[in-house]
This record gives structure tokens, sequence and C-alpha cells, in this order.
């Protein structure tokens, strides 16, 4: 129990001064993961040169390298997309498909849409939720109904985007390639947005919306379709968002949205708003590095699987795993930063396919970040709506449905192919 202390000291001062708080961002989760790195780090036998070494192992690898030069990239590339006009190019897009009988559905397929485009679950719901509301109150809706539709939505695309934090993190510590992590995590919760499109429209037959789109300018739309179908074909994701990142100046500058230097500024501060992840990365890395070092993860594989003699106690402990920590920490990325590494050890024990061992990974936080009320999604909609956290949680279909979808995925072995 001794080599998993740093990690309870993180979840002590996270998650207790959290809770004494009554806010869980009060306290900087950087700070938290430092002080518990340095606890780490003095746990450690042997000189301070030795420690810091096992500590800058884990920290510093290739595959940890690798993740936030992709970070640095996700961020450059998203920051400039938005400065071009991007993000609400994509939402006007969605919302002019609309068929106008189609309204809770196309609100939900647009919430899905923009998330996969530009692969945060937070950005969509800042850029939709006031539209969404709008409609509800416009048409005479619900609206924790309508926010519901539209913070569940953006899960399906925080799941499977290829810019997504989760995804990036999911497949690098699984050690698989995005594109084929796609592949499997799209048949476990395609299935789960067709139904739940289906059910949206019986439950909106009778709403009809008759409120104005902007004008949609597709040239603004083309980074995100162009980041899209070059990761699904497999090209490899930091070429996918260099080529994003040009694409998004050519445009700007051609359409006079901003100038060179311009350009230059939007990627410089969307690299600078991955900081935050970048720094909790690396002192993660670290420190599991010591407690991996100390026996902590070998310990942790036994207690979850002691009972499992098969895939799908190992497929099982893994979703518990990344769930329970979600639970803690309030924050899906943090939740996969500090299980993958003892996810991919339950995978290789194991003999799981790291495909399906990444979308388990990012799947089960997705499902447990959308069913936290005190998560940053379900707040950032509640702040933006004007309404209570809690009355939002009545309408998260989408996240309950995964979770779902995930247990009978593990329990029947589906998809076949990747099982």
């Amino acid at each position: 129990m001794k080599s998993l202390s740093p990690l309870f000291v993180f979840l002590v001062l996270y998650l207790a001064t959290s809770i004494i708080a009554q806010d869980f961002y009060k306290v900087p989760i950087t700070v938290a993961f430092l002080v518990s790195s340095v606890y780490a780090i003095a746990t450690v036998k042997g000189t301070m040169n030795e420690r810091i070494s096992i500590f800058a192992k884990g920290a510093g690898n290739s595959s940890m390298v690798l993740m936030l030069m992709i970070f640095v990239l996700a961020g450059a590339f998203a920051s400039s997309a938005k400065e071009v006009g991007a993000v609400d190019a994509t939402v006007n897009t969605a919302l002019r498909f609309l068929p106008e009988s189609f309204i809770l559905p196309g609100i939900f397929l647009a919430s899905c849409f923009i998330s996969l485009s530009i692969g945060t679950s937070c950005g969509t719901i800042a850029a939709l939720t006031p539209v969404a509301v709008g409609i509800a109150q416009h048409e005479g809706i619900s609206v924790p109904l309508m926010v519901g539709l539209v913070v569940g939505g953006t899960y399906f695309g925080d799941n499977l985007s290829f810019i997504s934090d989760t995804t990036i993190i999911a497949t690098q510590t699984q050690g698989c390639n995005m594109s084929d992590k796609f592949k499997v995590n799209v048949r476990i919760v395609a299935p789960v947005a067709i139904i739940m499109l289906i059910v949206y429209y019986f439950i909106g037959m009778n709403v009809h919306s008759t409120s104005m789109v902007a004008d949609v300018d597709f040239i603004r739309v083309l980074p995100y379709l162009v980041v899209i179908i070059t990761a699904i074909c497999g090209i490899n994701v930091l070429l996918v968002l260099i080529i994003g990142i040009v694409l998004t100046g050519i445009i700007g500058i051609c359409e006079g949205t901003f100038d060179v230097f311009g350009w230059f500024a939007a990627m410089n501060t969307g690299m600078m708003g991955m900081a935050e992840l970048i720094i909790v990365t690396i002192l993660a890395g670290g420190m599991l590095s010591i407690i991996r070092h100390n026996g902590g993860i070998d310990y942790i594989i036994q207690l979850l699987t002691r009972r499992i003699n098969g895939k799908r106690g190992g497929e099982m402990s893994i979703a518990m795993l990344v769930a329970l920590i979600n639970v803690c920490t309030a924050n899906n990325t943090v939740a996969i930063i500090t299980a993958g590494p003892i996810a991919n050890d339950i995978a290789h024990r194991y003999h799981i396919d790291k495909r399906r061992s990444a979308s388990i990974l990012d799947t089960a936080s997705c499902f447990m970040q959308g069913i936290l009320p005190y998560g940053a999604q379900v707040l950032i909609a509640a702040s933006l709506s004007g309404i209570n956290p809690l009355n939002i949680m009545g309408y998260l279909y989408y996240p309950v449905a995964i979770g779902v979808a995930l247990v009978l995925c593990i329990v029947f072995r589906y998809p076949r192919k990747f099982a």
C-alpha cells in the first residue's frame, strides 16, 4: 500500500480539499500533481539523482513526448480554426440542415457533429448551448431537455474525435493508432447514437423550429472536414494536424480574417492553452513511473484481477478503474492519463486487443464524466443556460446509454473482430 501512497496524496489533496471548499475547481490540479510528484520522489530509495532519473523516465519517454507533440499541434489547430471562424460556421452548418420537424434529434446530431469536428466537449457546449436555449425559449421547449441534448451529444465527439485529448491519451497509453481505435469505438457508440436520434424524434414529434440561422460559410468548415477525413484514412496524426493548421492559415489569410502574424498569434494562444494539460501529463507520467518502480502498479493489477480469469474480467476492470478515478478527479482526461498505463499492463496480461482497451478507457471515462453533476461540462452548460446542474442530469440519456452499451459489449465480446 505504501507504493500507492503518492496516488492517495493526490486524491486527498485534490478530492478532499475540493469537497471541503465545495468547488472541484478551487484546487488547481497542476498543484495537486506537483505535490504528489514531490512526495513520490521522496518515497524512492537511493540518491536524489537516482530518484529523479526514475521520475524522468516516466515523464519523458518516447510515447510521452509524442503525446505532448500531439497536444501542442491540436491546440494550435483548434485555436487557429476558431479564429478563422470555423466553430461558428460549423454550428450554422449543422443548424441550417436540421429539418424543422426534427429539432430535438437535430440539436443532438449537431452537438455530435460539432464535437467530432472540434474535438472538445466544453467547446461544443460553449458554442451550442446559447443557440439551444434560444430555440427552447422561442419554441416553448423544456430548457433542461435542450441543454441535456447538447451536453449528451458532446460526448459522442469527445469519445471519437481525432483531436480530442481523451482519444489522444487513450491511444498513446495503449500503443495503438487513432484510426484503429476509431474503428472499434464507433461500432460501440454509433448504434447508441442512432437509438438516441430515434428516441429524441418521438419525444419531439410535435416540436417545430421557426428560428432563423445565419448564412453558412462552407469554406470555413473545410479544416475540420479535412482533419476528420484524413485521420479516418489512417494518415499520421501529426501530419493530419499540420495539414489542418496550414489550411486554417490559408483560409484566414485569403478571407482577410487575419494576416500571417495574426495566424501565428492564434496558434500560440492554442499551444499555451494546452499548458495545463501538458504539465499534468508530465507530472502524472513521472509519478506513475515511481509508483511502478515501487511495485504499486503490480499491486493494483493484482487487486483488480485477483478473481478474474479471462478477457471479460480484464476489460471490466479497466472500465471500473478509469470510472473510479474519474469520480475522484471529475476530469476524464486526467482519469485516462492516470489509468492508461495500468490499463495497458492489464491488457498485456490478459491478451486484450490494444485498440479495444483504448476504446474501453475512452468510453468508460466519457460515461462517468457525463453523469457527474460536478463535471466541467455540466457546470458550463448550467452556467450558460442559467439552470441548476441537477436539472440537466435527468436528460443526459446518451452518456448513460454508452455506459450500458460498453458493459454489453464487454459481456458479449462485441465487436468480435477485435475481441
